[in-house]
């Protein structure tokens, strides 16, 4: 059994960031109801055909269904009364409420907090949201690369030497995790409200979780006199063993070996300079620290006279932690991703195999098992027939475009 079976999400959201967390409960077993407008559904239904999804994918949309994979797909015009209707209907039996709707959107659409709780005062209400509730931002709409990325702080702190632009930001970089964390104060409200009976209203922005993400280097520009912290090149690295070095086939290898001058003796004999591993320049902290710019220029001599799977074998006793810096091609063939179940292989509408990737919490040791996004509105029939619609009343529901 998994934790969540038997708990019940109607979720009124769109894009990643919430959605997102929305797949995490169905992995975790709820039934996560995907609301949609029958007209077209959750924009990113419409990136197969913007470009945005290469050609080679297979038709397969992997911006909708990583997010909204495990879900059933409900079409309701909410705009319309009977629609309205149909959706109150289901948040009577539903445990959680999940919208990324602006302020402005939800009132108008009657979907507020007092209009959910009016058809059911013990429905967890949960908000995504760019920048938070209050202030001058707060109603205003933000994606992961503008609140999350930009705004806290989060790609300055990856800007690297001399780069006046810095970072692009990968697909969902903010969103994904903001869904996990989403999921999380989700499981904490449902624990609240089996302690106290009382049921909360749970907030998540991604300017806060980017915050979050950045914390270091928020705290300490504030303790370092009020200055931002400075960027850093890869020769001017505090500690030359936390650092990436390329190899002779151009691939890169990242040491944290955060104890410099601990593993320093067993990493230099381990390349082959054990003559190095007594110098005086590389053996207390002060030292290396003073001379961390000739060690990483050692280094990089060395780690590029041979190939990545050469120092594979090379480091593989090596006590120090490193790793490869693996693409996105790379994971398929990671023994340690293959052995945890980090990948699922799911079957699109057509039958076509395709994979996405779960969600990193397990259960009894066990990986989720996914199954594909839905297609629009693929189950409103079967869940208004839960709801205690007849067949009569939904069809003629859908002649009235109530849903589809």
């Amino acid at each position: 059994m998994r934790p969540l079976q038997g708990i019940k999400v109607v979720e009124v959201a769109s894009w990643t960031f919430v959605p997102a967390g929305g797949a995490v409960l169905a992995e975790w077993g709820a039934d996560v109801l995907k609301i949609e407008h029958p007209d077209g559904g959750d924009p990113q239904r419409g990136l197969v055909s913007s470009g945005l999804v290469p050609s080679g994918s297979g038709g397969v949309n992997f911006f909708l269904e990583q997010p909204n994979h495990n879900k059933r797909s409900v079409a309701l015009n909410l705009q319309h009364p009977d629609g309205r209707a149909a959706l109150y209907k289901l948040c009577e039996t539903a445990d959680v409420f999940l919208t990324n709707w602006l302020p402005g959107a939800r009132r108008r659409a009657k979907v507020d907090v007092e209009d959910i709780r009016a058809a059911n005062p013990n429905i967890i209400y949960v908000r995504g949201h760019g920048q938070g509730i209050r202030g001058p931002d707060a109603d205003k709409g933000g994606y992961d690369g503008s609140a999350f990325f930009a705004r806290s702080g989060v790609m300055a702190s990856l800007m690297y030497g001399d780069d006046p632009y810095g970072p692009t930001q990968p697909p969902a970089f903010g969103d994904l995790p903001g869904g996990q964390t989403i999921a999380g104060g989700i499981a904490a409200a449902l624990l609240r409200r089996e302690r106290t009976g009382e049921a909360a209203v749970v907030d998540v922005s991604l300017l806060g979780f980017g915050m979050w993400v950045n914390a270091p280097n928020i705290v300490m520009s504030k303790l370092f006199e009020g200055q931002d912290v400075p960027r850093m090149s890869r020769d001017n690295l505090p500690n030359p063993l936390v650092n990436r070095y390329l190899t002779s086939d151009g691939r890169l290898l990242q040491l944290v070996m955060l104890q410099g001058v601990r593993f320093w003796p067993e990493l230099i004999s381990a390349v082959g300079r054990p003559d190095l591993a007594d110098d005086e320049r590389f053996t207390s902290p002060e030292a290396l620290f003073a001379n961390r710019a000739e060690a990483t220029r050692i280094l990089d001599g060395i780690f590029a006279t041979r190939s990545l799977d050469e120092w594979r074998k090379v480091l593989a006793g090596v006590k120090g932690v490193w790793s490869a810096v693996q693409q996105g091609l790379d994971l398929y063939d990671d023994e340690q991703v293959l052995a945890n179940g980090y990948l699922a292989e799911v079957a699109s509408e057509q039958g076509n195999a395709f994979p996405l990737v779960t969600n990193p919490v397990q259960f009894d040791e066990s990986p989720p098992e996914l199954t594909r996004a839905p297609a629009l509105g693929e189950h409103t029939d079967d869940v208004l027939r839960e709801a205690g619609y007849d067949d009569e009343t939904i069809i003629n529901l859908k002649i009235d475009n109530a849903i589809l």
